[in-house]
């Protein structure tokens, strides 16, 4: 009889620790096995899952997220970006005698076309504005509308791009946009001078001569403030941004960014360091090189996500903005997935390469967690089934 409650008593201490071990969390780990996946989710604080969560992987468009914490870091979400139309002098009994320049900070949404302007939720930047200004002291001009190009530099490609990228997946990003950098479903290299021209033909449905054909170069210094108009603050197109995932929005930013961090001009490179810089000084190991996510190169691992998320959560006063800003179930590019759940997270996809991170609300605690789950080496709807079926697991069941 002694032997056998010492039997029990063994077997007990051995099955002790499996069932120790709550059930949602064996339920993940059956689910991530044998995966080329990382899992990170954290509350408060204290981490209730971890599974290879140190392990860096590409994140795909999650580097928008970490772009998005970067660049509030140094503009706040309510600031606005202003395009500016300069001149030598102001007008002389109507007439502007010379040159007028056209100048942009990096604000994607700029555009003469209604038409254009529908595909945002927010209120477009018009090039109609600008020329309603300047026609109201101003009848001839004489010279020709120049589109700056001397903010950002118009560099186009990142290590770890795909040769088509420039292509098909990312219009140039450059300061001064016009009509997303895209005519006709093709990216064009001349934005600048497009948006001069669409200034010019403004200008003369105004009723103002313009003598010359607009074109593109680099504004000198030291001219004179003609008529300036700004974008609707910066949250609300970073939300679009992070919604539909927009690679060409995440340039154009981080582009800004990269001058708000080391000055003009701004490169895609300038804009990685810092998304880099912010990272290290938060504890975090980032390997940047674009801002959209579309470098394979680019690397975070999982917990280093969770970590940033929850640094912005307990210290920033853009957090709220942040989080609300990403897309919950059934919205942007999550509109096919994940109805019902609530979550707001930014997803992320390449060839062969799945990310999903930002908070999920636990049912159980009624408390927002941070979470990332980072995978590779599955096909895109195999890795979302995934993520799903993770995520439903934590929302209900996490803590």
């Amino acid at each position: 009889r002694l032997f056998l409650l010492l039997l029990i008593a063994a077997l007990m201490c051995v099955m002790v620790p499996a069932h120790a071990r709550p059930y949602w969390k064996q339920q993940i780990d059956r689910i991530t096995a044998g995966k080329s996946i990382g899992v990170s989710v954290r509350d408060s604080g204290t981490w209730l899952y971890r599974h290879n969560d140190r392990v860096k992987r590409a994140p795909a468009s999650n580097e928008k997220l970490l772009m998005t914490m970067a660049l509030f870091n140094k503009l706040a979400p309510d600031s606005t970006i202003e395009t500016t139309v300069w001149a030598s002098s102001q007008p002389l009994a109507g007439i502007i005698t010379g040159d007028i320049w056209l100048s942009g900070r990096g604000d994607p949404s700029i555009t003469a076309s209604t038409a254009y302007a529908r595909y945002f939720p927010f209120r477009a930047t018009s090039l109609g504005v600008l020329a309603r200004t300047i026609a109201q002291t101003t009848t001839r001009i004489e010279g020709r509308v120049i589109g700056n190009t001397g903010y950002f530099e118009h560099d186009w490609f990142a290590p770890g791009w795909s040769s088509y990228f420039p292509a098909e997946e990312v219009a140039m990003p450059t300061s001064l946009t016009y009509n997303g950098n895209q005519r006709h479903g093709h990216h064009i290299r001349n934005p600048e001078w497009r948006a001069a021209k669409a200034l010019t033909r403004k200008l003369e449905s105004f009723g103002v001569e313009v003598t010359r054909r607009p074109r593109a170069d680099a504004m000198p210094n030291d001219l004179t403030q003609l008529a300036v108009t700004e974008s609707v603050p910066l949250s609300e197109m970073t939300e679009y941004m992070n919604r539909v995932s927009s690679n060409f929005f995440a340039e154009v930013f981080g582009k800004r960014l990269g001058v708000e961090a080391f000055g003009a001009p701004g490169t895609i490179a300038k804009g990685a360091t810092a998304i880099e810089n912010f990272a290290r000084r938060r504890g975090v190991a980032v390997i940047a090189y674009d801002s959209s996510g579309l470098s394979y190169s680019n690397r975070v691992a999982p917990a280093g996500i969770v970590k940033l998320l929850g640094s912005v959560e307990a210290t920033e006063p853009y957090y709220e903005v942040l989080r609300r800003g990403l897309p919950t179930g059934g919205q942007g590019t999550l509109e096919d997935r994940l109805h019902g759940v609530k979550l707001r997270a930014k997803t992320g996809s390449l060839d062969g390469v799945s990310a999903l991170s930002g908070w999920i609300y636990l049912q159980r605690t009624e408390s927002w967690a941070e979470f990332s789950i980072l995978s590779s080496g599955m096909s895109y709807y195999p890795a979302k089934n995934v993520e799903d079926r993770i995520v439903t697991i934590i929302e209900r069941y996490g803590r």
